[in-house]
């Protein structure tokens, strides 16, 4: 009763682990992948945005706490935030991909994806996708080791992470597609980023 609790307090949302295998082959993955701006007015599940997020960062590798996409040094430089409006068993409202608990916290209240796309210069697809996929780096923990060329570790990461989505969702029939232009400021705005959270890229994603 009192993990309940502590759960309703803190808004936490427990994911459920990596889903049996697809049926698509990774070759056929890789084949088939494109960037997808239209999607199916139907909403998520809470187990497919759960496989997307572990596709993205999740937990490999529990003794060593290696991830899903590979990363300069294993010093994980990125923050996973999602932006929800059609979610089946989630409210709409803001969320942070918690890695190691494999768990959602709410960061923001209410259906952020009309401000999300407006911050990502009025790109509809934002608007329209049943939920987005905010990638966020904070550059300082891997230039500590790495110093000037930490950027480009941190960038190459991103794009690996985006890759992973892609062909995750393929493998589900959810399209995406990489997002890189928008307003770097509001969209932090937007999913209460810290400062020392840099917001690199969107993901939207939906049914295809």
């Amino acid at each position: 009763m009192r993990g309940t609790s502590e759960q309703q307090t803190r808004k936490i949302v427990a994911l459920s682990r990596q889903g049996e295998s697809s049926k698509i082959s990774v070759e056929k993955a890789i084949k088939e992948r494109r960037s997808v701006r239209s999607y199916k007015h139907e909403s998520l599940t809470l187990q497919e945005l759960s496989q997307l997020l572990w596709a993205a960062q999740g937990i490999t590798d529990e003794k060593r706490g290696l991830r899903a996409s590979p990363s300069a040094g294993a010093l994980y430089p990125l923050e996973i935030y999602v932006v929800v409006g059609q979610v089946e068993g989630l409210p709409a409202a803001v969320y942070k991909y918690v890695i190691g608990k494999n768990e959602l916290i709410k960061v923001g209240d209410g259906d952020k994806r009309a401000r999300l796309s407006s911050a990502a210069l009025s790109q509809s697809c934002v608007a329209a996708a049943p939920a987005s996929i905010v990638v966020c780096a904070v550059y300082e923990r891997t230039s500590r080791k790495y110093g000037q060329r930490a950027q480009r570790y941190v960038h190459m990461e991103v794009g690996a992470v985006a890759e992973n989505i892609y062909l995750q969702g393929r493998a589900m029939q959810v399209g995406t597609v990489f997002i890189g232009a928008f307003d770097d400021e509001s969209v932090k705005k937007v999913i209460g980023a810290s400062p020392a959270e840099n917001p690199l890229a969107i993901l939207p994603l939906g049914k295809i």
